[in-house]
């Protein structure tokens, strides 16, 4: 006979009114035939994480019943996930005995408890809304039959059903849809709807990424028929006498040597007062009007995706490559702001106007370094012919730039990022460090400037706005960077909250040391991420009040919705009469870009982490030196110079008892012996996983 537990705990309790029941009195009453004292004491535990018992000294009573909360599932891993309360945005770490089978976008009813830690822990207790059906897998033969392992949702094999007669095989990256559900993770029963070939093939398992996040790099056929529509060249002609002519000016565009959708052009001039910046964008709200075809499907991609060799743009190719792209010696219509600075580089005035311009010349990074170094080649010259003259006075206001923008206290991030080649085979053959020149650096300060105008314009004239924001570090974030830094002796005098200004004394007081990428890494995780708002509080990292995105609206939506307000002001509609044209779209388009904003950093990072696993996988055996960047109760993690990072596992460490102070440093104690972030240490690479993105290392025997 089976026993209910939870009902005669429940009857003993009530029983006895106020008064504690102690736990031996509480077992004798329960006792019956059959009694399984684990599955009692396993209720009892239960009972008292709910909330329906509580346990004091004095032994256990009836628990006020706790109110649930409504959530919303964020990320499931194979053996727990988080939720986010919807009403507070709050998150909380589920076990996966208490995830109840629930899936990413599920929303669920959780009641939260006290954890092992200090933080509230949640069990979710029923699943309101089903949301979530598809996921990515690897399939495996086990035991002669074919089956598909989640790549997140569980450890188990599951079985699945091939409606599409697919032909699969061992190893075979797949994307699977849930087709009826279990109580579990591992009870549900799923069918298989694509393939996308071998699972050690980075570009298969990176497609296979893109698809299950919903991304494509195709549009639908009445996008295309629109972009095409619009992409009318005789138009620019017809536009001109609504336009500021500005091809007299030397106009000219710096990217990458392989760019093909170019934004953003720039102009620098003398003044008597100090410099005349322009910075030039391309107009594509011209182009893209609200509520057409064109704009909705912008709207719902939010942002172009960049991984590898391959880009999921947001507009398509007539439009990012062609009529917007700002090629040189063609007429473009653009969206400029001219800005006013003084001889210190301050902003006194600026105006925005929908202009045409005629780039001189498609100006490539590396060559202009060399050319700013005084590498003056002769193919350079005659190249850049037309606007020699303007390079010294760029990287004379870059430099005034660059330094306010120190002074002002801005910590000086260096992130390192990786640059993936691919060979013709689609195939990482290397990975190394990707370089910044100062022509990066002159164009990123001159877009800054054209940020922090837009924003002003939007504010001063009381405009429905999307701004750029980065709110200040938690007290909980800030108290963590402070631990971390004495445990890395590093004197600092943070108060309860941490400044710019903070942050960027500690950088410079590890800058050129081996514990530079270390802090710089720790800083930003201590950082709160930057997102789109409608309310304009301010740019914490860039020590700004005012800033937005107005100088990339080819692949950001937000930079294309502003431009679509601001035109509309300038057009001569009232501040009054915008706010209420487009009140709910700035709020739409701000919500709307942060989701997908995200959404593409954690695709572009899947991805990057497959195509260096597929690098690393043919350097098996061979050493590196790398540095140890974390630390973890089960190994630490090591960073190679060429930026991939992997596991060295306390299995493949010397023998003994390991204890980690969950920061700094993880301990041999049997030895000694201690794995410190910051410390040079030599590795082997032993494993590479290209489906899951990870490597593994062990101690290098030379």
């Amino acid at each position: 006979m089976k026993i209910d537990y939870t009902k005669l705990i429940v009857s003993k309790l009530k029983r006895s009114g106020k008064k504690p029941v102690r736990y031996k009195e509480l077992l004798r009453d329960c006792k019956r035939k059959h009694f399984d004292i684990d599955k009692f004491n396993d209720t009892v535990a239960a009972m008292k994480r709910r909330g329906e018992i509580t346990e004091t000294k004095y032994g256990f009573s009836l628990g006020e019943k706790k109110k649930e909360r409504k959530c919303k599932v964020v990320r499931i891993n194979r053996t727990f996930g988080f939720v986010q309360d919807i009403e507070t945005g709050e998150e909380f770490f589920v076990a996966g005995k208490f995830l109840l089978g629930a899936l990413p976008g599920d929303i669920v009813m959780v009641r939260t408890f006290k954890g092992r830690g200090e933080s509230l822990e949640g069990e979710i207790t029923q699943i309101a809304e089903q949301n979530y059906s598809r996921f990515m897998g690897e399939i495996v033969n086990e035991f002669g039959e074919l089956k598909i392992v989640p790549d997140t949702l569980c450890k188990s094999a599951l079985r699945f059903d091939n409606p599409g007669r697919l032909e699969l095989h061992e190893g075979d990256k797949v994307i699977a849809e849930i087709t009826r559900r279990g109580k579990r993770h591992s009870e549900h029963i799923c069918a298989i709807t694509a393939t996308y070939g071998s699972s050690m093939r980075a570009a298969s398992c990176a497609l296979c990424v893109v698809e299950v996040n919903g991304l494509t790099p195709v549009f639908p056929p009445q996008v295309i028929m629109q972009a095409r529509q619009v992409s009318d060249y005789s138009r620019i002609q017809a536009e001109l006498p609504n336009r500021v002519d500005l091809r007299d000016k030397p106009i000219f565009t710096i990217d990458g040597a392989d760019t093909k959708d170019i934004d953003d052009a720039i102009s620098v001039e003398k003044t008597k007062t100090g410099y005349e910046l322009g910075v030039h964008i391309a107009d594509v709200s011209h182009y893209v009007t609200p509520k057409s075809e064109l704009d909705n499907e912008a709207f719902k991609r939010g942002t172009s995706v960049y991984y590898a060799n391959r880009v999921i743009p947001m507009l398509p190719k007539e439009l990012s490559n062609g009529i917007c792209s700002l090629n040189p010696n063609e007429d473009r219509l653009a969206f400029s702001c001219l800005a006013q600075l003084d001889k210190q580089g301050h902003i006194t005035s600026y105006k925005f106007v929908k202009s045409v311009i005629r780039s001189r010349v498609k100006g490539v990074y590396s060559e202009i370094n060399e050319m700013l170094e005084g590498y003056n080649s002769k193919s350079n010259s005659e190249k850049y012919a037309d606007v020699k003259d303007q390079l010294p006075l760029m990287l004379e206001l870059g430099d005034i730039l660059k330094a306010n923008r120190i002074s002002r206290g801005c910590p000086e991030l260096e992130t390192t990022e990786s640059k993936l080649i691919i060979d013709e085979t689609d195939k990482c053959v290397d990975v190394v460090p990707r370089t910044r020149g100062r022509s990066e650096e002159l164009i990123e300060d001159f877009m800054l400037v054209a940020n922090e105008c837009a924003a002003r314009f939007g504010f001063d004239n009381k405009l429905p706005f999307v701004y750029r924001i980065h709110e200040e570090p938690s007290e909980e974030k800030t108290e963590g960077l402070k631990e971390t830094l004495v445990k890395l002796n590093i004197q600092q005098k943070i108060g309860e909250r941490a400044t710019a200004q903070d942050m960027a004394a500690v950088l410079e007081k590890v800058r050129d040391t081996p514990l530079a990428p270390i802090v710089n890494n720790i800083i930003l995780r201590s950082m709160s991420k930057a997102k789109y708002s409608t309310e304009p509080v301010g740019h914490f990292g860039l020590m700004l009040d005012d800033y937005a995105h107005f100088t990339s609206p080819i692949r950001r939506y937000p930079d294309l919705a502003i431009h679509r307000i601001m035109s509309e002001f300038l057009s001569g509609t009232k501040a009054a009469d915008c706010a209420q044209k487009y009140s709910k779209f700035s709020y739409a388009a701000a919500d709307q870009a942060t989701k997908t904003e995200l959404t593409a950093m954690e695709v572009e990072r899947s991805c990057e982490d497959c195509y260096k696993a597929e690098y690393m996988l043919s350097h098996i055996g061979d050493d590196y030196d790398g540095i140890i960047t974390g630390v973890t109760d089960f190994g630490v993690f090591v960073g190679l110079e060429n930026t991939c990072e992997g596991l060295l596992h306390v299995d493949e460490l010397e023998a003994g008892a390991y204890e980690c102070d969950g920061v700094m440093t993880l301990k041999n104690y049997s030895t000694g012996k201690t794995y410190t972030v910051g410390d040079r240490i030599r590795v082997m690479v032993t494993n590479a996983n290209v489906n899951s993105g990870k490597i593994d290392f062990a101690l290098a025997q030379s």
